[in-house]
């Protein structure tokens, strides 16, 4: 990508010139900086973003039995958890959120680059990393983003950089000619297997329409780290499109749901980012699940740097699992044993280097959530049986 300077007087300028000169009401007219910036985001070719290696088509007819998951990737730090999954024995692998780390040195805050050098920088170290190009020929790929992959750390809609962080994301995950591309954000579902083994793979975007969350009250507290549960009315997590999408998918019948969030579903007891920090958007999510009759949901989450396994049984029409697979080489604690509990959480979370397998034995009926070292040696996880998620 060429980068070429470009100031913000210049695009407000280009937003003004724009609308004079539209001569018809084809014409695009921007009519404000952001406007403008993303009519500039628009044209760049897409030989000037970056490109990851080319990724294995994902059988649909083949009924799934292994799906591993992974977040929080910093491409510039050794990865023997993502080496390791390179020679799992696995039918896909779930990327999901945080895949790079794109906005550490602060180039992308303000809005004071306007061409993301530092998320272009990182795609391009992971697309020349060695243990990624492993996976990609080893097995599928599957990916959503989170935040440090979406630009901005914590953002969601007010993050003007927006546009062009998913055109570097459909780009490099080889999307542009699918209909990731046909629309804004980058939700979208696969339906894999035969009747009876049917599993559908429901990939979230919960960065490129979220509404701001509501800050803490005390800064650093235990449970209140960060955010609290907001109280606006108008909060909004998926925006329209993504939530009428949502109900339509999850009106299509299917045996298994692998519902994968970027950030945390079930939790309440931590202040960072969660769906708790917006509890009507969370309630609206489980209101629909119950809605549309859509068994077999589990939720496959990633963000906090901690792998995590729960179980929600008294806010559904059946138990909600949930798997956080976080983070691959990322860790921050010096004891493996996390010290966060919730009343929901099944064992300890892990805070070493981790990922998540989902297995899905459909001739007995179970599913096994699995945390794995970064070694592959299993750490912890939990079973239940698939009539245990069926309302009916």
């Amino acid at each position: 990508m060429k980068h070429i300077s470009v100031s913000f007087i210049a695009l407000t300028a280009l937003g003004a010139c724009a609308t004079q000169a539209a001569t018809s009401p084809a014409a695009v007219t921007p009519q404000t900086a952001e406007e403008a910036l993303s009519v500039y985001y628009r044209s760049i070719p897409s030989s000037e973003l970056p490109a990851g290696p080319e990724l294995l088509p994902l059988s649909t007819s083949k009924a799934l039995t292994r799906v591993i998951v992974a977040s929080c990737n910093d491409e510039e730090l050794p990865n023997p958890a993502l080496a390791r999954i390179a020679e799992e024995d696995a039918d896909l692998f779930l990327f999901i959120g945080d895949n790079v780390y794109g906005d550490r040195d602060g180039r992308n805050y303000a809005n004071a680059d306007f061409e993301l050098a530092e998320l272009h920088e990182s795609y391009a170290d992971l697309g020349v990393s060695e243990a990624y190009n492993a996976v990609a020929a080893a097995m599928p790929i599957l990916a959503t983003w989170d935040d440090h992959d979406f630009g901005m750390n914590d953002f969601g809609r007010n993050f003007a950089g927006r546009i062009l962080a998913e055109r570097m994301f459909e780009n490099f995950f080889h999307m542009n000619d699918t209909e990731i591309a046909d629309y804004p954000g980058v939700y979208y579902s696969r339906m894999v297997g035969p009747e009876g083994q049917r599993t559908q793979i429901i990939m979230l975007d919960t960065r490129f329409f979220r509404s701001d969350l509501m800050p803490t009250d005390d800064y650093g507290a235990a449970g209140r780290e960060r955010y609290i549960p907001s109280t606006d009315p108008a909060q909004d997590m998926l925006g329209d499109a993504q939530w009428a999408w949502l109900e339509q998918e999850l009106s299509k019948p299917a045996d298994l749901r692998l519902l994968v969030s970027s950030i945390q579903v079930i939790p309440d007891v931590h202040g960072w980012e969660s769906w708790d920090k917006m509890p009507t958007e969370r309630q609206r999510l489980y209101d629909m699940i119950e809605e549309t009759e859509a068994n077999g949901v589990v939720f496959v989450s990633g963000d906090r740097h901690t792998s995590f396994l729960y179980k929600d049984e008294d806010r559904g029409a059946y138990p909600f699992y949930e798997i956080t697979a976080s983070s691959l080489n990322v860790a921050f604690a010096s004891d493996p044993d996390s010290t966060e509990v919730d009343p929901r959480q099944l064992g300890l979370g892990y805070t070493f280097g981790n990922y998540g397998e989902i297995e899905i034995d459909w001739d007995a009926g179970q599913i096994n959530f699995i945390i794995n070292d970064e070694t592959g040696e299993e750490v912890r996880s939990t079973s239940f049986s698939m009539d245990e998620i069926n309302a009916g």
